[in-house]
């Protein structure tokens, strides 16, 4: 099992990279040695098939560049393109960094590809002793390199000692309208590593040497973001309380844009509906049904109507049927109506 790197930020803060040992990066080792070796036997066999036509000596320096490419070049080129992580590294859990604890660029991944020749020579015993006799488990290609490998998939026991304990909600409460005011954009990316660092690993310091740090690094926050330490507060609880802002402002940053994501597929969904649709959240529920007697409607209620996407033609109203009139029959005259008031021939 690899131990823990002794590496120094700038604030004193000693990072706990865990670095592999022999037994799991030999056998990282093997893996990509079987896959460089596949590599190399496929392309030389068919650039030799496709350039049959070519001298024996050229064939062989064709064969000699397909090794030294498959040797040193692809190596380098995997290692640099995957930051370290090559195909036994990832299947183990391991990667390379710089003995900084950051990432390789290519001249590291080079230097690693160049020096692993000798390396990996003679049985790869130069690599065996270098790895036995280094306190960080690093061979030449590392030593000359400025490199080291360290495990990335820790045992849970292993990951929970690192964890930043988290600040008693008792004390949150208390300093929460002097953290909400706070302007954090003025700390940098270091100093947030550096108490992470310091939290997580405070129940393996001494406790003077933890009070210590937890001191200087709670007067770097504080001038940086203008809220001086509180009186009886502990610089420890301090720098918890801030990290827990911060993280606090990340998540809702983080759901406020999830949120709006979210909002907006809705929207694009409710617009592209097709004409007439009634949408899932616009319907209204139905009403309970009423018990009546078959074949009548309650009263005070109309038939429901089937809802349609366009305007309904209006249905017509009750029509009140009236008996027409009878014809009268005509009446004889009488008095002066009859013969009185009319011509008389001449007798």
């Amino acid at each position: 099992m690899g131990g823990v790197s002794e590496l120094v930020t700038g604030e004193a803060v000693v990072l706990g990279l865990r670095t592999a040992r022999l037994p799991s990066r030999a056998l990282a080792r093997l893996l990509d040695w079987a896959v460089y070796t596949v590599a190399y036997f496929i392309l030389a066999v068919g650039l030799l098939m496709g350039l049959s036509d070519l001298e024996d000596a050229a064939q062989m320096a064709l064969a000699v560049g397909v090794l030294v490419f498959c040797t040193v070049l692809l190596p380098t080129l995997v290692e640099t393109l995957s930051q370290g992580r090559s195909l036994g590294k990832v299947a183990l859990g391991l990667r390379v960094v710089r003995a900084d604890g950051g990432p390789i660029r290519f001249r590291h991944a080079l230097v690693r590809g160049l020096v692993g020749v000798i390396d990996f020579g003679l049985f790869a015993m130069p690599a065996v002793l270098s790895s036995l006799f280094s306190a960080e488990g690093r061979r030449l290609g590392d030593i000359f390199g400025g490199t080291m490998v360290i495990r990335e998939r820790l045992p849970q026991g292993a990951r929970d000692q690192g964890a930043v304990p988290p600040v008693p909600p008792q004390v949150m409460h208390a300093l929460g309208a002097d953290l909400v005011a706070l302007d954090l954009s003025a700390v940098p990316d270091g100093l947030w590593l550096s108490a992470r660092q310091v939290l997580g690993r405070m129940h393996e310091l001494d406790k003077p040497v933890a009070a210590a740090l937890g001191d200087r690094m709670a007067a770097d926050m504080a001038q940086r973001t203008g809220w001086p330490v509180p009186a009886g507060l502990p610089s420890l609880v301090y720098l918890g309380a801030v990290l827990m802002e911060r993280q606090r402002r990340e998540w809702e940053r983080a759901s406020a844009a999830a949120y709006a994501t979210y909002a907006a597929q809705l929207a694009q969904q409710q617009v592209q509906a097709p004409y007439g649709a009634v949408p899932a959240q616009a319907a209204a529920p139905a009403p309970a049904p009423v018990q009546t007697p078959q074949g009548q409607t309650p009263q005070g209620q109309t038939p429901p109507v089937r809802q349609l996407g366009y305007p309904q033609a209006p249905q017509p109203g009750p029509v009140a049927l009236t008996k027409p009139a009878e014809p009268t029959e005509p009446t004889e005259p009488t008095g002066a109506a009859a013969g009185g008031g009319g011509f008389a021939p001449p007798a």
